[in-house]
């Protein structure tokens, strides 16, 4: 077997390539991404890519077909991945997200791919309502990112067939540690402030939901997307990625990491309602995946994140403006040079 991993230099990638060693030992794994974030590592033992049997540097902008030559199945993780990013680079974000998306599948379809695994997003929902969310139910994308999730899964349904088996995995907010860790994730940015500044900080009144799942818990659900036959949910499938007991509301998340680091945990009463809170109904995916269910909790993500902060000696209370908040290094990429305001590398 053939698997191409496009954007496997980000924060997920490291705990895909992982997964997938471990559960293809004599595959052929090859790696596509832009590289923006490939300096960026956190207490690696190893260089993550060592484990693929080739990287390609590349944008997926310009995606270079012939790369999907015998390749069986691609999974796309390239992602302008947060608001902050998606609001300073909207146009970006709809291309990379959404028709740069759309037209690898298209390739992939013309060079015989038969399987395409979307990372997707139950970001799409927006505002939460009194029940948690099914696939069927309204979306109601509130940002760029969001927007750019829904537009794509539109456009790669009618490319699905017998021949070709495309599964979107609308997945939960990403936590835990990889080799190249994001501290702009709520989870990871709670602990991250309660070990250096003894304090965790709430932007909102708390009340927000948010469903979450560690990303080697994704890594196995991508699996489960390489290895889905059609009649595990039809030749196109967008299901919601995650478990329900990680539907997590601000406030108690942040209790139950100050109970493992102590902390003061401060609210803003007074702030204006955050219109991103959802929960999400994650029933299908467990019906269709009894093999490939989340099996990390939320205490053991804490540890995991704190251990290894710890490990790495961190200790940077300025942590917001560091290189493990994604727009802070694609803003010091302008800066200094190497990237235009389209983010493509100035050679």
């Amino acid at each position: 077997m053939k698997v191409l991993i496009v954007g496997n230099l980000g924060y997920v990638g490291p705990s895909v390539v992982d997964q997938f060693r471990a559960s293809f030992p004599n595959a052929e794994l090859v790696g596509f991404d832009i590289g923006y974030f490939a300096h960026c590592l956190s207490n690696a033992a190893y260089l993550p890519e060592s484990k693929l049997n080739q990287q390609v540097f590349g944008d997926i902008r310009s995606f270079p077909e012939e790369l999907l030559d015998g390749v069986d199945a691609v999974v796309d993780l390239a992602a302008i991945s947060n608001d902050p990013i998606g609001e300073q680079f909207e146009e970006v974000t709809m291309e990379v997200n959404y028709r740069a998306a759309v037209r690898l599948a298209e390739a992939c379809k013309r060079k015989g791919v038969k399987k395409f695994v979307y990372a997707s997003s139950c970001s799409m929902y927006g505002e939460a309502s009194e029940f948690p969310k099914k696939e069927d139910d309204g979306l109601n994308p509130l940002t760029a990112y969001a927007r750019s999730k829904v537009a794509a899964e539109k456009d790669l349904k009618p490319l699905a067939d017998e021949n070709f088996t495309v599964t979107c995995l609308r997945f939960a907010t990403a936590c835990g540690f990889t080799s190249r860790l994001r501290l702009d994730l709520v989870l990871n940015d709670f602990v991250a402030g309660a070990l250096v500044n003894k304090e965790i900080s709430i932007l909102s009144d708390g009340t927000p939901w948010r469903p979450m799942i560690n990303t080697k818990d994704m890594a196995r659900a991508f699996e489960w997307g390489v290895l889905r036959s059609a009649e595990q949910g039809g030749q196109f499938l967008a299901v919601n990625t995650g478990c329900t007991e990680w539907n997590n509301q601000i406030k108690p998340l942040a209790d139950a990491i100050a109970e493992q680091i102590p902390a003061k945990v401060s609210t803003n009463p007074d702030a204006a309602p955050d219109k991103r809170s959802y929960r999400v109904n994650f029933e299908l995916y467990k019906t269709l995946a009894p093999d490939h269910q989340p099996i990390w909790n939320l205490k053991e993500t804490i540890r995991e994140v704190k251990d290894n902060l710890e490990a790495m000696e961190f200790n940077d209370p300025d942590f917001r403006q560091s290189q493990f908040i994604r727009l802070k290094v694609l803003a010091k990429h302008i800066a200094e040079g190497r990237l235009n305001n389209n983010l493509e590398w100035i050679r």
